[in-house]
């Protein structure tokens, strides 16, 4: 094929692993291989945007989870908007756009089926790993189908300038809720109050988790009625000390964890919490609501042309940066939902 003669297919890979401990360059590889060859029924794709996201570090470690993990030397796992180059399959041609999950690398095979075309005409390629993707879904389904907030509540999201937390926010105040967010920092606290219309934020650092509660107590005196919980740690533990009645805990992600997934997590127990206050917790988990993406992209679509959510991103250019993105991302550098941009599309 002399697209792949004259081309080689850069790959970020898992080098080690790091072990109850914050994620560092020296943990990947970098290298270059032939571009692969489509077989029967695949289709070579071209990475345009990846998605940098939380969950990649649970796929560096070996500790028990609900995904096998990255294998060393493997390509580090991760969604993309792909251009498609070649096709051996009469659903896709060349030139088409899909959501992909070849991870961090410049290119990379796929069957066809399953493959979820996007269009580069209808919103930015960029949102289909965002607002209009895996983010969006789970702040959509996690919010509604688990959190089911009612106009008047008041709904608490911490990492709220994050990919997901952003969207939280903002569907709960579509909901006619009362919503907090928690955020690190005061650019990111002053956005999501001042762009996205939170009608209260808390800056988390610095504090302890009884500072935490002192100033929840002081923005939600009757309690939280849905905590929608993407870090755990000690913002989990104010929130669980500051329940309304009948409140709803929904567990997206523990990134304040994810440098000792090794060890136990512990930290206070809330049974006697839940009990009194007659709370619910569930986790949740996007993939679980693959097939009602339709019913998703309707109303988010809807909400998006209407002015009615607004959504940044912090995109940074070239794949050799990723790491680095990543790293900062874990780090809480990131405002909005972190991207690499690697190429674009053809004829652009």
């Amino acid at each position: 094929m002399e697209f792949a003669a004259v081309q080689v297919n850069h790959r970020i890979t898992l080098a080690v692993r790091p072990v109850n401990r914050p994620v560092q360059p020296g943990d990947f590889g970098h290298d270059e291989k032939p571009i692969p060859v489509p077989a029967a029924g695949e289709v070579l794709l071209k990475t345009l945007y990846l998605s940098l996201d939380p969950y990649m570090r649970g796929r560096m470690s070996e500790a028990k989870s609900y995904a096998q993990p990255t294998q060393i030397g493997d390509v580090m796992v991760g969604e993309v908007v792909a251009e498609v180059v070649v096709s051996n399959d009469p659903s896709l041609v060349p030139g088409d756009t899909v959501l992909a999950r070849i991870g961090w690398q410049e290119y990379g095979v796929m069957p066809a089926k399953g493959l979820i075309k996007v269009d580069g005409a209808a919103a930015s390629l960029s949102h289909y790993l965002g607002v209009l993707g895996m983010p969006g879904m789970t702040a959509y389904f996690a919010l509604l189908d688990i959190g089911k907030p009612k106009p008047g509540q008041t709904v608490l999201v911490s990492a709220a300038s994050g990919a997901v937390g952003q969207v939280v926010g903002q569907i709960a105040k579509l909901k006619g809720c009362h919503v907090i967010g928690i955020a690190g920092g005061a650019a990111k606290c002053a956005y999501v109050t001042q762009e996205l219309g939170f009608d209260a934020a808390i800056d988390y650092r610095g504090k302890d988790t009884a500072a935490l509660i002192a100033e929840l107590a002081e923005l939600a005196p009757h309690g939280i009625d849905v905590y929608f919980d993407n870090v755990g740690g000690i913002i989990h533990d104010a929130a669980m000390a500051s329940l309304a009645l009948y409140a709803r805990i929904v567990i997206v992600g523990a990134v304040a964890i994810y440098d000792r997934l090794e060890t136990q997590d512990t930290g206070a127990r809330w049974m006697r919490q839940i009990l009194a206050r007659r709370a619910r917790m569930q986790g949740f988990l996007v993939f679980d609501y693959d097939h009602r993406r339709a019913e998703f992209l309707a109303d988010m679509t809807a909400w998006l042309r209407g002015g009615l959510i607004k959504y940044r991103e912090d995109v940074t250019e070239g794949l050799a940066k990723t790491p680095e993105a990543f790293i900062g991302m874990l780090a809480g550098r990131n405002l909005g939902k972190q991207l690499i941009h690697v190429a674009s599309p053809s004829g652009r």
